[in-house]
């Protein structure tokens, strides 16, 4: 039994030690080394302050603000730690009552808004978290933003060109707009 206790625990031992110990210090390490803004969660600073992360959507309602996608986590939205989608299907009658809802307050913020509205700002996207919305979305509020700021409409699409990230070396991913980024950047206008 001595034969075979000793050489289990000194195996606990050091696997403790390696994988408990030495591999987080190392890839911690590595981390902030190689990538330090995304490994302290690639905040956001205004005036020293953190205001977000770029990885993190945040619940946006005024009418002087881009509206991001609609948060699908629980209890509160836009909550990281209840990171999930809604798992409802296209039929579902929640999901539609729940599109139909958000349809209904974009329209009523904007009643002299006719375009069609983009199905990102009116569902949740996978992770319930997404800090991007769309060209189009944001094209979709572009008119009502100017209108409740009192600013021109060339100074803010102007802004939302400016804030435009392209697809990843020209075709990875879709063209999309980080949504905390663009409304700080807003905040420059007024």
């Amino acid at each position: 039994m001595k034969n075979i206790l000793r050489p289990a625990l000194v195996l606990f031992g050091a696997l403790t030690l390696i994988t408990g110990v030495v591999y987080p210090l190392v890839v911690t390490g590595a981390a902030q080394a190689l990538f330090p803004d995304q490994a302290a969660g690639s905040l956001i600073l205004r005036e020293g302050k953190p205001v977000g992360s770029s990885l993190i959507g945040q619940n946006f309602s005024d009418p002087k603000h881009f509206w991001g996608r609609p948060s699908a986590t629980g209890p509160m939205s836009y909550n990281a730690s209840s990171s999930s989608g809604a798992n409802q299907g296209p039929l579902n009658p929640a999901l539609v009552e729940a599109v139909k809802g958000r349809i209904a307050a974009l329209k009523e913020v904007d009643p002299g808004n006719t375009a069609p509205v983009p199905v990102d700002l009116v569902t949740a996207s996978s992770s319930g978290l997404d800090p991007h919305i769309s060209p189009a979305a944001v094209a979709y509020q572009v008119a009502r933003v100017a209108k409740a700021r009192n600013v021109p409409v060339g100074k803010v699409q102007a802004l939302v060109e400016q804030q435009t990230e392209t697809p990843l070396l020209g075709f990875f991913g879709e063209a999309r707009v980080n949504v905390l980024k663009l409304n700080l950047a807003l905040e420059t206008l007024s």
